[in-house]
C-alpha cells in the first residue's frame, strides 16, 4: 500500500494521474484559483488550458476576479483556495497597509520577473520622453501649476504597482505623499479613466500599457524592469486555512503552475499564449497587444524600443518562482520609506510568516528544479543606482533620503 507521500512523489516521477488524482481530489474537492486579467496570469491560466492541476490530481476552476481588494477579500475568507497575486499584496495585508493587520496570506512561489509600465498621458508628450527622468519633475509642476493637482494611479495600496510608481517618482525628485496624488484603480479599468482624464499617469500591468498606447490614450514612459531589473512581480498565495490543512493539493497545484511557467518561457509558445489569454473570459484584449510585449517588442508611443532579455519572465531556470525572503524585505522597507508604517518593522519575523520558502524548496526538488542560492544577498538593478542590503534594511532607506523632495 502506497503511502500519500509515496502517491505524490510517484506521480511527479510520472506514474500518472489515474493513481493520484482521485486520491488528492478527495479529500479537497474543486478549489478556485483567482486572477486578474493581466498578461502576468499566464501560467495560472496555463495550467488549467493545458490540463496540468488535473495532471497532477486536482480539480481546479480558475476564476477572473474584479480587483486586488476583491482578491484579498475572498483568500481572506476562503471563497479562493489561492491567486494570482502582487507579491506585496500579502505584506501589505500584513502590515495593515491595504488589509486586516496581522493577517496572514502565504505566499508559496514567485510568478513572473517584470513586465509591468508606467504610462503618461499625452499631456508629457514632448516634455518627458522614454526612460527620461530628469525631465518629469518639471513637467509634473507644469501641470499642477495649471490644473491644481497631478494624479497617479495604481492598482492597490502597498501593492508592487504602488511600489514601483513611487519608487520611479522618487527617482524623480518627487516625494508621493507631499507633491502629487497617488490613487488607487483597477487594472482594467485604467485606460477608460485615463480616457476620462481620472488620471495623469498610471502603473500596471499588461496588457493594459500597451492598450493605452493602441488607443491613443498615452504612451509608455517606461517599463517597470527599467525601475529595477528582473524585480520580482505577482505570486502564487493561498487562503491560509487551506494551506496549513491541505499540504499535498498546495503542492500539487505549485507543481501545476511551476510545469505550466515552463512552457510560457518558451518563446516559441508565446503567440499561443497570448491568443488563450486575449479571450474574454481571460484578460479580454487584442492578442497582438499581449503578444508583442510578450516578446519584448514595445510601440510606446514615442517611439519603439526591444527588451532583449529583461521582458515578462516566468521561469528563467528556476529563478522567477523561487520566493525570496530578500524580496520581501525590500518591499517592507519600502512601506517604511513612505510612512505606509511608522513602527519598526521585524522584517525578518515577517518574511518568515509569509514566503513558505522550506515549502517551495521542497516541492522544486520533488521537480529536479534549480533552487538559487543568492537569498539575502544586496539587491542591484535600480534606476536610482541604490544597493538595497536585505541585512540592513534600515540603513537602506537613509540611502534614498537624498532623492526625496
Amino acid at each position: 500500500m502506497l503511502t500519500r507521500r509515496e502517491v505524490v512523489k510517484g506521480f511527479a516521477a510520472g506514474v500518472g494521474a489515474t493513481l493520484m488524482g482521485p486520491y488528492i481530489s478527495k479529500g479537497a474537492g474543486k478549489m478556485r484559483i483567482g486572477f486578474i486579467p493581466l498578461t502576468d496570469c499566464g501560467s495560472v491560466v496555463m495550467a488549467k488550458e493545458l490540463g496540468l492541476y488535473k495532471k497532477y490530481g486536482v480539480d481546479v476552476e480558475v476564476t477572473k476576479e474584479a480587483s486586488w481588494p476583491n482578491v484579498r477579500d475572498k483568500l481572506l475568507n476562503g471563497e479562493l483556495t489561492a491567486a494570482h497575486t502582487l507579491f506585496s499584496l500579502p505584506l501589505s495585508v500584513y502590515t495593515g497597509v491595504g488589509g486586516p493587520k496581522g493577517k496572514v496570506i502565504p505566499i508559496v512561489m514567485v510568478i513572473n520577473f517584470n513586465g509591468q509600465a508606467i504610462t503618461l498621458a499625452n499631456k508629457f508628450k514632448g516634455k518627458v520622453g522614454f526612460r527620461d527622468i530628469k525631465n518629469v519633475k518639471q513637467a509634473v509642476q507644469e501641470i499642477i501649476a495649471k490644473e491644481g493637482e497631478c494624479t497617479f494611479a495604481m492598482t492597490f495600496p502597498g501593492g508592487t504597482h504602488d511600489i514601483w510608481l513611487r519608487y520611479w517618482l522618487g527617482a524623480c525628485g518627487i516625494n508621493p505623499n507631499k507633491d502629487v496624488r497617488v490613487i488607487p484603480n483597477p487594472p482594467p479599468q485604467m485606460v477608460a479613466n485615463m480616457k476620462v482624464g481620472r488620471m495623469d499617469g498610471f502603473c500596471v500591468g499588461e496588457p493594459w500599457n500597451a492598450v493605452a498606447v493602441r488607443e491613443g490614450v498615452g504612451f509608455s514612459h517606461l517599463a517597470t524592469q527599467d525601475v529595477w531589473k528582473h524585480h520580482p512581480e505577482k505570486v502564487l498565495a493561498f487562503n491560509n486555512e487551506f494551506f496549513e490543512k491541505n499540504r499535498e493539493e498546495v503542492k500539487a497545484i505549485t507543481k501545476a503552475v511551476l510545469e505550466a511557467a515552463r512552457w510560457c518561457d518558451d518563446m516559441k509558445n508565446r503567440k499561443e499564449l497570448a491568443k488563450v489569454l486575449s479571450q474574454a473570459k481571460y484578460v479580454n484584449a487584442p492578442a497582438d497587444a499581449l503578444e508583442a510585449r510578450l516578446l519584448g517588442i514595445y510601440d510606446l508611443g514615442v517611439g519603439k524600443h526591444t527588451y532583449k532579455d529583461d521582458y515578462m519572465l516566468y521561469y528563467k531556470n528556476g529563478e522567477v518562482p523561487f520566493p525570496k525572503k530578500s524580496y520581501g524585505i525590500f518591499f517592507l522597507a519600502q512601506f517604511r520609506r513612505w510612512e505606509m508604517v511608522k513602527e519598526q518593522i521585524n522584517y525578518k519575523a515577517v518574511v518568515d510568516t509569509i514566503i513558505k520558502q522550506d515549502f517551495y524548496v521542497s516541492v522544486a526538488k520533488e521537480m529536479n528544479i534549480p533552487i538559487p542560492k543568492d537569498d539575502m544577498k544586496p539587491l542591484t538593478g535600480f534606476i536610482d543606482g541604490v544597493v538595497f542590503d536585505p541585512n540592513d534594511p534600515e540603513g537602506s532607506i537613509k540611502k534614498y533620503a537624498v532623492r526625496e523632495v
